[in-house]
C-alpha cells in the first residue's frame, strides 16, 4: 500500500503557507509540527494556561491532566513499561546531561565510560565532563568507512573496568542505526549501564524501548514534529528508583525543612521548577499522532526516497557521500560534501531553489575527522517529504555544481 504524502502533508500547518518552491530536507535537525502539537500547544497556552501539579482550582486541574496525559502518551510510543519511567525535560541535551549528572555517584578513578565517534556532542561532552570529575577514563568506538558502529571493536572496548556506555541509536551524520542487541548483552555481561540518544531515531515510528536492551534513553519532541523545548529521559524502574535528584527546588520534595530534604518519588525527584508544559502537551499529542500512522507505508516511502537521493548524488561529478551507500539498517539522513566548495555555500545557492538543507559539522566534529573533512552538506527526510524534494534538491545540486567548481 502507497503512502498518501499529499494528505499526510496536509497535518504540517507550514506546507499550506510558505508558497513554493519549498523543499524542507532540514529534518535532521528539527521536524515541522505537525497540526496535532500545534493545537496541542495553542490550546494550552490560550485556554488552558496554569502552572501544574500544584492548583486546586479547575483551571490548575486541567493543566496538571493534560501534563499527566502526555506524559502517558510519550510513555505508550516508547513502549514504556509505566509512565513514571519517564521524566518529561526540556530535550536530548538536557536529558543526557541528566542522565551524566545522577550516575555520578557510580562512577570513580579508574572506571571507563564508552562512547563512539559516531556521537553528537551532546552524547560526548557531559560524559568527558564526569570522567574529569570523577577521575574516570573516557574510550571511543570506532567507527567503519561508510560511517557505522564498527562492532569489531566492541569485545575490546567493553571490559570490567566499563561502568557506562553511552551511543547514538542513529547517526545524525550518515542515518545508520546502531544495533544495540550486542552492545546491551556485553554490557549487562560486565555489569555496564547503557545510555541511548535516541534523538533521531524517535520520528520513524514506535519503540518498545524496554525491549532495546538499555537503561537510559534519551529523546526530543521538536524531532518528532512536536514543540522546540521539551524532551523525554525514559530510565528502567529498577534503575530510576536508585537515582539521586538532579536539580533542587519546587515540585521535586515531599517534605522540606532547614536541615534536610525528603524528596518526591520519581519521575517528580527530577521535574524541578516549573517544566515545559506546553511543549510537553504538545510532544504528548505529537506522539499520539504519530502512533495512529502506517509506518509499514512509512518506511518503504522513505526507503524509495533515500535510494533516489543516493543514486542521484552518486551521478554527480566532485560529490562524495559520507556514509552508508546502501539502505540496509538506516534512516534517510545522508551528508555529501562537494569536491573545492564549502558546505556553507552549497546550502546557500541551494536556498535559491527553495530547498533547505544543514551545512556544518553537524555537533560531529570527532565524525567529521574520520571522514577527513571539516564539514558536509546533509539532506535529512521525513514522512512529507516526496520525489519532487528530492529532485529539487539534485537539480538544485548540479547547478551548484557547475557554478563554483
Amino acid at each position: 500500500m502507497s503512502l498518501d504524502v499529499a494528505g499526510l502533508r496536509r497535518s504540517f500547518p507550514i506546507f499550506s503557507r510558505i508558497p513554493p518552491p519549498f523543499h524542507y530536507l532540514d529534518n535532521a535537525a528539527t521536524g515541522q509540527i505537525c497540526a496535532a502539537a500545534a493545537e496541542a500547544l495553542t490550546g494550552f497556552e490560550m485556554a488552558g494556561r496554569a502552572n501544574v501539579k500544584r492548583g486546586v482550582y479547575r483551571l490548575a486541574d486541567r493543566a496538571t491532566q493534560a501534563f499527566a496525559e502526555a506524559r502517558g502518551r510519550i510513555a505508550r510510543y516508547l513502549g514504556a513499561n509505566r509512565p513514571e519511567e519517564v521524566i518529561l525535560t526540556t530535550g536530548t541535551t538536557f536529558g543526557l546531561n541528566l542522565a551524566a549528572h545522577v550516575l555520578e555517584e557510580r562512577l570513580g578513578p579508574g572506571d571507563t565510560i564508552l562512547i563512539s565517534r559516531l556521537e553528537h556532542h551532546s552524547n560526548i561532552v557531559p560524559w568527558q565532563m564526569l570522567a574529569r570529575r570523577r577521575g574516570a577514563r573516557l574510550r571511543a568506538l570506532g567507527v567503519t568507512a561508510d560511517g557505522r558502529l564498527d562492532l569489531a571493536d566492541l569485545d575490546n572496548g567493553i571490559d570490567r573496568s566499563t561502568r557506562i556506555v553511552a551511543l547514538t541509536h542513529c547517526s545524525n551524520v550518515t542515518g545508520a542505526v546502531t544495533d544495540l542487541a550486542p552492545v546491551a548483552e556485553r554490557a549487562r555481561a560486565v555489569g555496564a549501564l547503557l545510555v541511548v540518544d535516541g534523538a533521531q531515531r524517535v520520528p520513524h515510528g514506535p519503540l518498545e524501548v524496554s525491549g532495546l536492551g538499555c537503561d537510559i534513553y534519551a529523546l526530543s519532541g521538536h524531532k518528532m514534529f512536536g514543540a522546540t523545548g521539551a524532551g523525554a529521559l525514559w530510565v528502567r524502574w529498577e534503575l530510576l528508583e536508585t537515582l539521586p535528584p538532579f536539580l533542587g527546588g519546587g515540585e521535586m520534595i515531599r517534605r522540606v525543612r532547614i536541615e534536610d530534604t525528603r524528596y518526591a518519588p520519581p519521575p517528580h525527584r527530577f521535574e524541578a521548577g516549573t517544566p515545559p508544559i506546553g511543549p510537553a502537551i504538545a510532544m504528548g499529542a505529537a506522539a499520539e499522532w504519530l502512533s495512529g500512522l502506517d509506518w509499514q507505508a512509512i518506511a518503504a516511502h522513505e526507503k524509495s526516497l533515500t535510494s533516489r537521493l543516493l543514486t542521484g548524488l552518486e551521478t554527480l561529478p566532485g560529490v562524495r557521500i559520507c556514509g552508508p551507500r546502501d539502505l540496509q539498517a538506516r534512516f534517510g539522513v545522508v551528508a555529501f560534501e562537494v569536491e573545492g566548495v564549502h558546505a556553507h555555500d552549497v546550502c546557500q545557492m541551494l536556498d535559491a531553489f527553495g530547498v533547505c538543507t544543514r551545512g556544518g559539522h553537524h555537533c560531529a566534529q570527532p565524525l567529521m575527522e574520520v571522514f577527513g573533512t571539516v564539514a558536509t552538506v546533509r539532506a535529512s527526510l521525513a514522512p512529507y517529504n516526496d520525489a519532487a524534494d528530492v529532485d529539487a534538491l539534485l537539480e538544485g545540486l548540479e547547478q551548484v555544481i557547475r557554478t563554483l567548481r
